[in-house]
């Protein structure tokens, strides 16, 4: 690999360093497994980098590596991980008492994904994060309509567990 080649991978990892760390944030609430993840997903980009074609978009691919570097790291370390995709500490809250969304929902919201299997924390991570059904089944490897039906199940799973933890 070029010189060139190591400058352009460093300074794509640093504009897209935010997905990564979603990743990592979703799989994980230990500090020190954030970072080992991180570290993890870095070599795993490093390594695919000559393989990117630009058949898809940069962050679409770095998505992929890195949850599918979280999903078999969790697997290989057998570890049952806690997963949310920030903290509710990580998120700016509205002062503005009009505000339709109280901290205890957010609170309940992130407890709920907690609940998730690996599979639909992602699915339900890069919706959050606004991504198309066809940027996320190109993500995850599902088929399009496959996603939407996942969503629609990972929604009421969602509201079930909300309501759940509301009520304690």
């Amino acid at each position: 690999m070029t010189r060139q080649d190591r400058e352009v991978f460093i300074v794509q990892i640093g504009l897209n360093q935010g997905i990564l760390h979603k990743v990592c944030g979703m799989f994980h609430d230990n500090i020190q497994d954030k970072e080992d993840l991180y570290q993890e997903i870095i070599i795993q980009l490093w390594k695919s980098w000559s393989k990117f074609k630009g058949n898809s978009k940069l962050s679409t691919w770095m998505y992929r590596v890195a949850i599918n570097t979280a999903i078999s790291m969790s697997a290989i370390s057998n570890k049952q991980a806690k997963a949310r995709s920030l903290s509710p500490n990580d998120l700016k809250y509205s002062d503005d008492t009009n505000s339709i969304v109280s901290n205890e929902d957010i609170d309940a919201l992130y407890k709920a994904i907690s609940t998730l299997t690996k599979i639909e924390k992602a699915v339900i991570l890069l919706y959050l994060e606004e991504k198309t059904y066809e940027e996320i089944a190109e993500i995850t490897g599902l088929s399009k309509s496959n996603v939407g039906v996942r969503i629609l199940r990972i929604k009421k799973k969602l509201e079930v567990t909300m309501q759940k933890i509301l009520a304690q």
